[in-house]
């Protein structure tokens, strides 16, 4: 049976699925889950490792200090240009691991092929993955595999990108790949064909662990709210595991509404990774969230990604790997140390990069947190074991800290 901790009962949901069964990320129903059971959201940003190797530890380090939880990598598989060694990016891997971040690792060479002649195939991108298997087992609670890059450019048909993507997850897995993949959409990652929303299903369905994770690349294309909403929203009422795996709040001069994604994908509790640290050319400099690789000073683009609604430093959790602290995933969230870290009165603080429960009388029993939605239990009979999680009206609630609360 499959199980899932939560409200500190084993909930059985059904059958167990093979990724289930084995360690690391999995997804199910439409989300994103830490081998705990604990569901993670992708608050991140992209680096260009791969152009910038000598950059890797202060980005890091800074990434992680504005809230970041994961870290978007550039890598590359030598076609285009110097190939990521093994070594190399077993070093990537242990920095994101000692900055509390979650790495998705990408292909980046894989950019537009089909319209870029000198872009690489998604089975070259594989090929890369195979050959530095050695370094990636083992990793599953750490690391999501990318599988390549934005990797059809304009004007493919739909049954190639579905054909090339099932052949690439079916080889993976045939390799012992038992890792979260994540598959790019076609259209430079806009998919403004529709191409992956209307075939992610086909997609999902031929990987034998259903363990994959779509990402769309917004820029340009997602001009508007009802175009962002549309989009997410076909997604998550289908069930099917999606993240804005780029997006900024310009790109070439064209507006993009990043205020919306960011506001679409919070309320879908979806992940989002902005493009991208530092390192844009000049006619892309509008892209870089820091200026000039400098970890404290930030661009007007990286201001709203960070500080703005909806951004990394109210709405990131770092994951519960690194932090013990299972969400929703059966274990209780600590108590704040003071009421301070709850200005609004609703129960809930943030304290040392985390949410915590504050320890007052709260008369809002719904009150919900602001970064997860997971109402007050309305009774402490809701908890029988006692660890400050309890099932009510078929989803989770935390419980209040005393009688006198309810």
């Amino acid at each position: 049976m499959m199980k899932m901790k939560t409200l500190g009962l084993t909930i059985a949901l059904g059958l167990l699925s093979t990724s289930q069964a084995l360690a690391g990320f999995y997804v199910q129903n439409g989300n994103l889950y830490e081998d705990n059971g604990n569901p993670f959201v992708m608050r991140g940003v992209n680096h260009a490792h791969a152009w910038y190797t000598d950059k890797l530890t202060a980005s890091m380090q800074g990434i992680a200090a504005h809230n970041a939880n994961t870290v978007r990598v550039v890598l590359s598989n030598g076609q285009r240009w110097t190939r990521n060694s093994a070594s190399d990016v077993a070093n990537v891997i242990q920095q994101a691991k000692d900055n509390n971040l979650i790495a998705v690792l990408e292909v980046h060479d894989t950019t537009g092929y089909g319209e870029d002649g000198a872009a690489a195939t998604l089975s070259s991108a594989v090929d890369y993955w195979i050959d530095i298997k050695s370094q990636l087992i083992g990793q599953e609670d750490y690391v999501i595999i990318n599988i390549g890059n934005e990797p059809f450019g304009n004007n493919v048909n739909a049954s190639t990108w579905v054909n090339e993507h099932q052949n690439a997850i079916t080889r993976l897995r045939n390799a012992g790949f038992t890792h979260t993949l994540m598959v790019d959409a076609p259209n430079w990652g806009q998919d403004w064909q529709n191409i992956m929303r209307d075939n992610a299903a086909t997609v999902l369905n031929a990987d034998p662990q259903n363990n994959v994770v779509f990402s769309v690349h917004m820029y340009e294309v997602y001009n508007s709210y009802n175009k962002i909403n549309s989009y997410i929203s076909s997604f998550t009422n289908a069930g099917i595991p999606l993240v804005v795996g780029e997006f900024a709040s310009t790109h070439k001069g064209s507006n993009v509404d990043e205020t919306s994604i960011m506001e679409r994908a919070q309320a879908h509790q979806i992940g989002y990774i902005g493009w991208s640290w530092s390192g844009n050319d000049a006619s892309t400099a509008d892209l870089d969230i820091v200026n000039n690789w400098n970890n404290n000073s930030l661009s007007n683009w990286g201001n709203i990604l960070i500080n703005g609604n909806n951004g990394m430093s109210s709405t990131s959790t770092i994951a519960s790997i690194y932090t013990g602290v299972n969400n929703g995933g059966g274990s209780s969230y600590p108590t704040c140390s003071s009421s301070a870290a709850d200005p609004d009165g609703d129960g809930w603080g943030w304290e040392n990069n985390q949410s915590c429960i504050v320890d007052t009388n709260t008369s809002n029993n719904q009150a919900t947190h602001a970064n997860n939605g997971y109402p007050y239990c309305s009774a402490s009979s809701y908890d029988p074991d006692g660890d400050g999680w309890g099932w009510e009206n078929n989803s989770s609630c935390v419980v209040r800290n005393s009688a006198a609360d309810y």
